[in-house]
């Protein structure tokens, strides 16, 4: 069970030294109860207290890694319900399904095509994390079937068997990885247990309840094996929900360790409609899942899917930002417009895509607005007159320009004459509120 901030606090020095970054001890106590602060942050604990506090001070969720090659899929670590308590730090990871049973070609065709899809979003490339390879034959032809996967992708592996014996002709093929093991239940987790102490894996459990989930990831715990990850054995949403939020709840408000593991999620078996697969996926990573495995793999429906993973894995308390600067769109000679916004990601992002699917050639100056967006950025005195002025001078911009015209983002026209005086001989123009507009609005400023 959880220590409390006042059991911890007597198993501290009581110097209050100040070294662990807190006033006192019984602060940094309060903290380490509240999973808040590492208690290697204590320089002076000593070594018996530690052993009594390590249980307590780990995070409520452990951290699980799946890994080949260098790449790293991780689960865990989670301190809160919700992101905006504080933020969510290890992206579900979401791998694609194949079954050993198809054409070798058929894999590595199939593979390939996954492995290789990329997508740049708000200046950060997304993509899958692995490939989770199902036996539905022998161990030969599974082991054949990982190593397909592996000589085409070197990404981690989630292994799915429902025999041990299978599985250890897999994780064999899968020598110099280390996936997570899918398949042991209440009758064969002792199998699964002892190939991931072997092999260093990891290992899911497989319960249709709570007390199951619980109870066997006691059993597979004394039997040596630390980094378990929950199979809730239910493929139905309303299901899915309940179990996978209140065994979130449990390990964070309780601090129910039998139930402090990543979950893992299968959403293909949900439903044969793909589009009710697409919806059993949105909500297994936005409640609670580590790991999801999806049985197609379509541009159109994991675009989506990353997009939301990155937005909720954000840090709220954080925005997403570009470095600011000058940016050259289209190859801009002397002549181009010049644009300036801020270096909130979306923002630049949203005008930078439009002006260059307009084929325009442009300047694009960004301005160091903290992170934020035009109208926030504005109304909290961080995209003004002074700071738009200070980025025109700082870069040395007229020298790249035979003009000097500034186009102002139309929902900060109200700056237009403060920025004429920060800036005496530029002409400062006004353009479209929305980035959308833009193409429209540069095609007349071209002509004119």
């Amino acid at each position: 069970m959880a220590l409390s901030g006042i059991q911890i606090y007597k198993l501290l020095p009581q110097t209050n030294c100040k070294d662990c970054g807190f006033p006192t001890c019984l602060a940094f106590a309060m903290k380490l109860a509240a999973k808040q602060a590492d208690l290697d942050k204590c320089p002076h604990v000593s070594d018996e207290a530690r052993e009594q506090l390590a249980e307590s001070a780990a995070p409520p969720v452990r951290l699980v890694t799946i890994s080949a090659d260098g790449r790293e899929a991780k689960s865990g670590n989670e301190l809160v319900l919700f992101r905006h308590e504080k933020t969510f730090y290890n992206p579900t990871g979401i791998f694609i399904r194949v079954y050993d049973d198809e054409p070798t070609e058929t894999i590595k065709s199939k593979v390939e095509e996954a492995a290789a899809y990329k997508v740049e979003y708000v200046g950060m490339e997304l993509g899958i994390d692995g490939f989770a390879v199902e036996a539905t034959a022998d161990g030969e032809t599974f082991a054949a079937a990982v190593r397909a996967v592996l000589g085409v992708a070197q990404l981690p592996l989630i292994l799915i068997a429902r025999d041990p014996e299978v599985m250890a002709k897999g994780l064999e093929a899968a020598e110099g990885t280390r996936p997570l093991i899918v398949g042991a239940d209440a009758e064969s987790w002792q199998g699964f247990a002892e190939l991931a102490k072997k092999h260093g894996s990891a290992m899911t459990i497989t319960a249709g309840s709570l007390k199951g989930m619980s109870e066997l990831a006691d059993q597979v715990k004394e039997a040596g094996v630390e980094d378990i990850v929950l199979d809730p054995a239910v493929r139905d949403l309303r299901s899915s929900l309940a179990l996978n939020t209140l065994t979130r709840r449990m390990a964070l408000k309780k601090n129910h360790r039998s139930l402090g593991y990543p979950i893992v999620s299968f959403p293909g078996e949900f439903s044969d409609d793909e589009g009710m697969v697409v919806i059993a996926a949105t909500q297994a990573i936005t409640k609670y899942a580590g790991f999801v495995v999806l049985d197609r793999f379509s541009p159109a429906t994991i675009y989506p899917l990353l997009v939301l993973r990155t937005n909720i894995y954000t840090d709220p308390q954080k925005p997403i930002q570009v470095q600011p600067g000058l940016y050259e769109i289209n190859d801009p000679g002397p002549d181009a417009p010049l644009m300036v916004t801020t270096n909130f990601s979306i923002t630049y992002f949203s005008v930078a895509n439009e002006v260059d699917g307009s084929g325009i050639p442009g300047w694009l100056l960004v301005a160091d607005a903290e992170g934020m967006s035009v109208l926030t950025a504005w109304a909290a005195g961080k995209f003004d007159a002074e700071r738009i002025g200070k980025a025109v001078k700082s870069g040395n911009i007229a020298d790249k320009l035979s003009h000097r015209k500034l186009i102002l983002p139309g929902h900060v026209s109200v700056l237009m004459g403060e920025v004429e005086e920060e800036l005496p001989g530029w002409q400062i123009l006004v353009g479209p509120r929305e980035a959308v507009d833009l193409p429209a609005y540069l095609k007349l400023w071209s002509s004119s």
